[in-house]
């Protein structure tokens, strides 16, 4: 289907893919996790999106230098209404870093128990997003992706597209807990996957979910995607763990401030895509109100 659609494996990706898994495959011999990460899955994985990364979202990579052999808490923003972010960054952490890596990011519950999409990212490297479930695997000197923003980062409409939730301060415990660095990242362009979208909040909470988006397209348009990787950050020696809100909160708006910087950067210089269509957006918003 993907060859027919025109995104099957080119020679020129073929090589790199075979380059890349090679190199996944000595450092990753002797790894396994409870939630079963399997090498064979991740090698099916790199050849069906491998096209779609470089070609139909025409991926660009910034700051990938930063990014050394070491454990992180790779923290982005979230965006684009589905969880397409989360495997943009980790092919990015793949293919794009030296040496490289299977970033392990963290989903949400109800997406993990959906019988073949859970199975697939467990086995590519995902996992719930329990604080217990990221301490094993950073003592295992493996990295993380979390978005501290959950769903209100996705469940945005059209006029609010970019504007970043307040972040949670568990991801920071974590970090503080473990003593690793946190690493920012910033994507722009999977907003304009779907252009035009109104959250029905209040219809998506009679039907028991967190919002219901009525969107103009059904399948993500292939908007240019950009990724930003930040400076690692390192931790105050003074905070623990267990410090207060009040006390972690200035760290967690740092990072926040941090990413909010990139955005701007990134939205000044991302590639244009379906500009027109954005004009309408203010009426079409105001719709959200009425659903």
């Amino acid at each position: 289907m993907l060859d027919q659609l025109g995104l099957g494996l080119n020679e020129q990706e073929k090589a790199k893919k075979q380059l890349i898994f090679t190199r996944l495959k000595e450092r990753y011999r002797n790894y396994s996790d409870p939630w079963g990460f399997n090498l064979g899955t991740v090698e099916k994985a790199l050849s069906v999106l491998l096209p779609i990364y470089s070609r139909y979202f025409k991926v660009r990579v910034f700051g990938a230098e930063n990014i050394k052999d070491e454990p992180y808490i790779f923290v982005s923003n979230h965006t684009g209404q589905i969880p397409i972010d989360g495997a943009l960054i980790t092919l990015a952490t793949a293919l794009e870093t030296n040496p490289p890596r299977i970033l392990h990011s963290m989903v949400e519950r109800f997406m993990a128990k959906f019988p073949f999409l859970g199975d697939f990212s467990a086995q590519t490297g995902s996992i719930l997003g329990d604080r217990e479930n990221c301490k094993w695997l950073l003592k295992k000197k493996e990295s993380i992706l979390v978005f501290p923003e959950g769903v209100r980062g996705i469940s945005k409409s059209t006029s609010h597209f970019y504007e970043l939730q307040q972040f949670t301060n568990g991801f920071y415990r974590i970090a503080l807990s473990t003593k690793t660095k946190i690493l920012p990242v910033t994507v722009v362009g999977a907003e304009e996957m779907f252009p035009l979208v109104v959250h029905a909040r209040k219809a998506g909470k009679a039907l028991g979910l967190p919002t219901l988006p009525i969107s103009a397209n059904l399948f993500p348009l292939p908007s240019p995607i950009d990724i930003y990787f930040g400076e690692p950050i390192d931790l105050p020696e003074n905070l623990d763990a267990e410090a207060q809100d009040k006390d972690i909160r200035p760290h967690v708006y740092e990072i926040e401030n941090v990413i909010k910087k990139q955005l701007e950067h990134g939205l000044e210089n991302k590639r244009e895509f379906l500009e027109p269509l954005k004009r309408p957006v203010e009426m079409i918003s105001k719709l959200k109100d009425l659903l």
